[in-house]
């Protein structure tokens, strides 16, 4: 009873909280100035010439990116930092600055419809590989400890992230968002925790079978599972006016319910006993599924990347299927698709755009807020259900991870018209920030393989 009483006052607290700064925003007044949504330039070159240069493009962030990663490893940084910094150095905001015929041949403006295609394409593939990674045996033996921590870890930064809308909107946004939109969107940007690069920092570390590593898993697995769902409202409300708005949560909730109740029961009963020697036929099932999955929820009004996330998590993780699909796809996805993604990111981040005292204030103030609130709700919460202070703190800062989750987040926002470009640069220096202090952070704390395969002490 303690514990209903618990989960529920923070579940009703932190919406009483949302609908009473929605109440204070509805009288703020954004700038008249329309927000530019993603460049989509017309092909007007011949296709074998844009084929040129999106090969080129690829070519030149899949090696730079190579190179970042290989030159960052040795400060301890995850490889996808180095991939990320590729797709912004190639970008305007450094290659453009600096040589902007080079970044030109690069990058033209014409490219970006293909570029996007073949992000879109990525992006999809390792969300659906994010899904096949979701396991949930890994909160058994503390189930109530993860469900505390990752509820505080979402509820905090939602609710400082959509009080922090009160002081951004009138400065970022522009009368053609709804305040209710954009501080949803802020809230869930700020929840994410980036589950796929927080595994390989683990894993880099020796931790990831560690107690500690162990229970940062699991919760971050949860976390991104919330946060997805979260931005499938923001996204309904967004695509639709209110009337419509209720249709997609209707639809979104009877997709959920098919893929839950029909979809994931077919698939432990006839994926889960294959066996590792998949035919094509079976293959090519799987694929079937995956794409009906991505578009349905992008008929319903959703974002296909869901469909594919969701596809993934109703299949059993500890399949034949899953381990072959993730064998056959994590290199090609990793490598070669997710590069399009980070250089049709950097594209779209001007850091330019953050000029003056007040800009980088604001920047700060975001980065602050986003680490305080992630870093300071996991904390309390893992202190709450009997944690040491130490452990609690590198739990803290292994949540405060964001990474390339939170820039797919962003991208969507972008699309949508919701975050300008300028809190887009912004907010994508918050995920490099808060990704980048998390292995320094924990050598500081001290958190070894050594010293953390001690038993944490964690009630059931």
């Amino acid at each position: 009873m303690r514990a209903l009483i618990y989960h529920s006052s923070i579940l009703l607290g932190t919406i009483g909280i949302f609908f009473a700064i929605d109440a204070c925003g509805a009288n703020l007044h954004a700038s008249d100035q329309p927000v530019p949504l993603a460049s989509s330039a017309p092909l007007t070159e011949s296709k074998a010439h844009v084929l040129i240069h999106v090969l080129m493009t690829l070519a030149a962030v899949v090696a730079l990116g190579w190179l970042l990663g290989k030159a960052l490893a040795y400060v301890g940084q995850p490889p996808v930092i180095g991939e990320v910094l590729a797709g912004i150095v190639l970008g305007p905001s450094l290659l453009g600055h600096l040589w902007p015929e080079a970044r030109e041949m690069l990058l033209p403006a014409s490219t970006a419809p293909v570029l996007s295609v073949v992000a879109q394409i990525g992006i999809i593939l390792y969300m659906f590989l994010i899904g096949l990674e979701l396991n949930p045996g890994m909160l058994q033996g503390r189930t109530r400890a993860t469900f505390a921590i990752w509820q505080a870890s979402i509820a905090a930064p939602f609710v400082l992230g959509v009080t922090l809308a009160l002081y951004l909107y009138p400065r970022l946004s522009n009368g053609d968002v709804t305040f209710a939109s954009f501080a949803l969107f802020l809230g869930v940007a700020m929840s994410i925790t980036a589950f796929p690069v927080l595994a390989r920092i683990l894993t880099d570390l020796k931790m990831q079978k560690t107690p500690l590593g162990t229970l940062a898993l699991a919760c971050a697995s949860l976390d991104d599972a919330a946060a997805w769902c979260l931005l499938a409202l923001v996204v309904g409300v967004a695509k639709a006016q209110v009337s419509d708005a209720l249709l997609v949560l209707a639809g979104a909730a009877l997709y959920l319910a098919f893929m839950l109740l029909v979809v994931r029961p077919l698939a432990h009963r006839f994926l889960g006993r294959a066996d590792a020697s998949l035919s094509r036929s079976d293959i090519a099932l799987v694929f079937l599924g995956l794409l009906a999955s991505a578009l349905a929820t992008e008929w319903i009004g959703l974002h296909a990347i869901f469909g594919a996330f969701l596809f993934g998590a109703v299949i059993p993780h500890d399949s034949a299927v899953a381990r072959v699909f993730t064998e056959k796809l994590e290199d090609v996805v990793t490598v070669l698709l997710l590069p399009a993604f980070f250089a049709f990111t950097g594209m779209r981040t001007e850091i330019s755009l953050v000029s003056g005292w007040e800009a980088w204030g604001i920047c700060a103030l975001i980065i602050l807020v986003a680490t305080l609130a992630k870093f300071g709700g996991t904390v309390v919460a893992a202190r709450a259900v009997g944690i040491g202070w130490r452990e609690s703190s590198a739990l803290g800062v292994l949540m405060n991870t964001r990474g390339l989750m939170e820039l797919i987040v962003l991208n969507v926002g972008l699309d949508l018209g919701i975050i300008s470009p300028t809190l887009f640069a912004m907010m994508v220096l918050m995920a490099l920030v808060t990704t980048m202090a998390t292995t320094p952070l924990l050598h500081w704390l001290g958190v070894t393989r050594e010293r953390s395969t001690a038993p944490v002490s964690v009630p059931a």
